[in-house]
């Protein structure tokens, strides 16, 4: 199973209801395995299975939750 991690920084995080609101909209996507959110610096963290989902389809669902990504990175995993 081929690993990622996909990192954004957004701006218009208000606290403890939108950790849980990006939590739930990015968990749902089928390959991600896990999704941290740091509500004080507006940082989010996802490691997923890049043979199920990409890096683009989890800025789409951030996109759709109402979002504005200020900057975003990704990196591979190599075992």
């Amino acid at each position: 199973m081929p690993k990622e991690s996909a990192y954004f920084t957004i701006a218009e995080m208000a606290g403890k209801a939108d950790v849980k609101r990006i939590k739930n909209g990015i968990n749902t996507i089928p390959g991600v395995n896990s999704v941290s959110v740091n509500a004080h610096d507006g940082r989010i963290a996802v490691d997923f299975d890049n043979s199920g989902v990409s890096h683009e389809r989890i800025e789409q669902r951030l996109l759709s939750l109402g979002y504005h990504i200020n900057n975003q990175s990704g990196e591979e995993h190599i075992m």
